[in-house]
């Protein structure tokens, strides 16, 4: 047996799997409140081993989520403010010339670490953003010619305001491709704000935060998902999915192969969260708009002129699920 599987972590029994899951959703939700959906499916990215983006307007809790979660598991954590005069060796980190010992010392950047808090990630310029691109798809940096391994687990959750707001530059095809999802926080409801105002008159919940998990738990917990079983079936519905937004005349860009994995990834993680060993077509529904929704794009015809012939890519992802057939043989076992 190699030294690389010898070194693969041991997967948790479902039960464990579950309870340690719910452990975490329950302590950052009380930090987030009303909005377990986004939290689960933060989790869900986490587990799945890809990046997450948060879209929305400032002040709903983009940040705060991405802490909340950070802080549940006791690894390194790192966080970058993205501005428009920061620099791609910023991120990566920079050679340094020792007079001692008469030599370069690469001096390790913010994104090692094993979850990095990227914050209003599309104020900072394309140049900077695409710093991002080799960490977050190979697990790697590269500089001056010699290449770095990020330690794993290493996760990006990345903030954004919509690109309407003021001093936003809008993140290019490649780079929104390495994302798993994209979610939106939205305004919370009534008894929610009423619930938080209360809560945060003194301190911040944030601090209250301890972890719930250690790096190695993590790791066990993501070999749960690997292991997590899908049939034939289901991946041909998967290819089927992704393939219909290739050809789909309203999308003038449809999903990537890269975003046909991670859609079958995000689909393994949903359902050991449920407590299943087996993906279900109902995964793979639930998460299509939020894995294929930021990397697919709208023809100018689709997005027409006005309400009576306008689609949003949601509603054509919707469209595309639903007349997708779901297959109909045995989903769960061998």
């Amino acid at each position: 047996m190699n030294s690389t599987v010898a070194n693969e972590p041991e997967a948790l029994p479902i039960a464990e799997f579950t309870a340690l899951s719910r452990r975490i959703i329950d302590t950052v939700e009380t930090v987030i409140d009303g909005k377990r959906e986004a939290v689960e499916l933060a989790l869900m990215v986490m587990l799945a081993e890809g990046h997450l983006l948060i879209e929305d307007v400032p002040g709903v809790g983009k940040t705060m989520l991405a802490k909340a979660l950070a802080r549940t598991v006791d690894c390194s954590v790192s966080r970058i403010q993205f501005t428009p005069d920061l620099l791609p060796a910023d991120i990566t980190g920079v050679s340094v010339y020792n007079q001692a010992t008469r030599d370069f010392e690469f001096k390790h950047g913010p994104i090692f670490a094993n979850l990095v808090i990227g914050d209003e990630i599309n104020r900072a310029s394309p140049k900077t953003q695409s710093a991002l691109l080799e960490s977050m798809a190979e697990r790697q940096v590269t500089v001056d010619g010699q290449t770095y391994a990020l330690q794993a687990p290493f996760t990006v959750f990345a903030t954004q305001n919509p690109i309407e707001m003021e001093g936003t530059y809008a993140l290019p095809e490649a780079q929104r491709d390495r994302f798993m999802a994209r979610i939106s926080m939205g305004y919370p409801d009534q008894n929610a704000e009423m619930a938080m105002l209360r809560a945060r008159e003194k301190t911040s919940p944030l601090d209250d935060v301890e972890p719930q998990v250690t790096a190695d738990q993590l790791l066990q917990m993501i070999a749960s998902v690997r292991n997590i079983f899908v049939s034939q079936a289901v991946e041909h519905y998967i290819v089927a999915i992704a393939q219909a937004t290739r050809d789909d005349a309203e999308l003038r860009l449809g999903a990537s192969p890269r975003a046909t994995l991670q859609l079958m990834r995000a689909a393994k993680a949903r359902a050991a969260l449920d407590g299943r060993e087996f993906v279900l077509p109902d995964d793979v529904n639930k998460l299509a708009g939020a894995v294929l929704g930021h990397r697919v794009v709208a023809s100018a015809r689709s997005m027409g002129n006005g309400p009576a012939n306008s689609s949003t890519v949601g509603d054509i992802i919707a469209r595309i699920v639903f007349e997708t057939p779901v297959p109909l043989g045995p989903t769960g076992s061998n």
